[in-house]
């Protein structure tokens, strides 16, 4: 069975798209089905390239079982719209900016990661970069909501596949 290939997207890589990552590893893994997905994040600018998500994004994400202390940041290079079957962004800025950059035909894979979570009332993860740690519980609480909603939806998929 072929994996599910997914890559989260916010602008520098160390706060929104690693919670994501580490996020949704974690409710895959909680459900027994981590070995049905690969997993990676990326931002829209290299700023941050080889660092470490934020230590606030760390410690939020720590306080819920998430550790997201091994990521590195990394752009959003073009190979990974061939890399990866899913491109979700977190916010309506980085879904233009993946447009602007995705090859034509790549485009139907980039999606609103909240998307997958249309009951909380909001499109955007909001950047908590510049707020206090409120900022990253709010944001993680959106990301939990859509990963529940993500992995539902692609495990839908994978059993109508099968």
């Amino acid at each position: 069975m072929a994996k599910h290939r997914i890559l989260f997207v916010c602008l520098g890589n160390i706060c929104r798209s690693p919670m994501a990552e580490g996020v949704f590893r974690r409710v895959a893994e909680d459900a027994g089905m981590l070995h049905l997905f690969e997993i990676d994040s990326a931002g829209m600018g290299d700023w941050h390239k080889g660092e470490a998500p934020d230590h606030r994004a760390q410690k939020a994400a720590l306080s819920r079982g998430v550790d997201i202390s091994g990521q590195a940041a990394r752009k959003v290079e073009l190979e990974d719209f061939d890399d990866f079957d899913l491109v979700l962004a977190m916010d309506g800025s980085n879904i233009e900016d993946l447009y602007d950059i995705a090859p034509h035909a790549a485009r139907a894979k980039i999606r609103r990661f909240l998307d997958y979570a249309p009951h909380v009332g909001t499109q955007d993860v909001p950047d908590p970069y510049y707020g206090g740690a409120e900022g990253f519980d709010n944001a993680l609480d959106l990301i939990e909501a859509a990963a529940q909603g993500l992995l539902a939806e692609l495990t839908k998929e994978t059993e109508r596949d099968a």
